[in-house]
């Protein structure tokens, strides 16, 4: 069999990788086991990319997924995705040092939720069954709040008052699957209300856009991120909507060369979890494949900046 011909051409997304919600929630955990004898433990994977919490782990985080796990009186970091109040009220008994690396933008949805909530009306929230994310802001308002992902869900939904309902919607969905479902809420039911802004963050927006425009220049994507990134996942759906295919990968180690027959440009971009290291590596193996003409295209300019939180805004010094 003649080896597959490389591709031709490397176009790169930007924005892609890391997001501020993420560099803020890595950058927590830094802090955290630089000011406190370790252990440090973070509820859940602090962010959905195994190398980052393989890193963190190296340096001494333990992830764990029960309270229970911790040890009386020791830290817990909160994950980027967030948790409901049950979890934080079982910290106190506990007596943990708790430090909270949600992102603001999904503290957003959960503030929404609580109003919504008071108001008395049902709460539709938009996004995927078992989700971190998810979890945490249906455990706001449990009794109020109504889980959706599909128009069919919504199809076949009875709720208490058709005229008081309300809608959030999980942080990392795609731009475009949201919107048939909310279109569909709509119709349903008229009179329904939403956040004053929406509640998908600017950094799936920016990474779904920037994957739009690759399609309009590749034969093929690769989109670097774990199988449980949400966000991620979304990506190479986005890319498969506008029939461009695209694998998801961990990292370079994933990528076969059978994936290149009859390709001549090749997208690359990186889920808002995926740390920078992973796409250089990914440019470095197809430059060894001989592809010469690396570029990159901007779509959107990000220069966004998150606040530590206050329990570690005195100490972050020690960087």
């Amino acid at each position: 069999m003649s080896p597959i011909q490389a591709p031709q051409k490397l176009i790169l997304a930007r924005p892609r990788g890391f997001c501020a919600g993420v560099e803020r929630a890595i950058e927590i955990v830094e802090i955290a086991l630089k000011v406190y004898p370790p252990p440090v433990y973070v509820y859940h994977e602090i962010v959905h990319n195994r190398y980052v919490v393989q890193d963190l782990g190296g340096r001494g985080a333990i992830f764990v997924d029960s309270v229970s796990e911790v040890p009386d009186r020791g830290v817990l970091v909160f994950s980027a995705h967030g948790v409901s109040p049950e979890i934080r009220e079982q910290t106190k008994s506990k007596k943990l040092k708790v430090i909270d690396a949600t992102c603001p933008l999904v503290t957003k949805v959960h503030m929404e939720a609580i109003l919504f909530a008071k108001q008395g009306r049902t709460i539709l929230l938009v996004g995927h069954q078992g989700h971190d994310e998810v979890v945490g802001t249906m455990g706001e308002a449990p009794e109020r709040i109504v889980l959706v992902d599909t128009p069919a869900d919504v199809e076949k939904l009875e709720v208490e008052d058709p005229e008081k309902v309300a809608v959030i919607t999980q942080t990392t969905l795609s731009l475009d699957d949201s919107k048939a479902t909310i279109d569909a809420i709509k119709k349903k039911f008229p009179k329904v209300v939403f956040p004053p802004k929406e509640d998908i963050c600017y950094a799936t927006t920016n990474r779904q856009i920037a994957v739009k425009e690759l399609t309009n220049l590749a034969d093929l994507i690769l989109v670097i991120g774990s199988e449980n990134s949400s966000n991620s996942k979304r990506l190479a759906e986005v890319s498969q909507d506008k029939g461009v295919h695209a694998y998801l990968i961990d990292d370079v180690s994933k990528i076969r060369e059978e994936w290149f027959a009859n390709v001549n440009v090749v997208g690359v971009t990186a889920g808002a979890s995926a740390p920078e290291h992973l796409v250089q590596e990914v440019i470095d193996y197809f430059k060894r494949l001989g592809v010469t003409h690396v570029e990159e295209i901007m779509t959107v300019s990000e220069n966004v900046k998150f606040a530590l939180p206050p329990e570690l805004s005195l100490t972050s010094s020690v960087r």
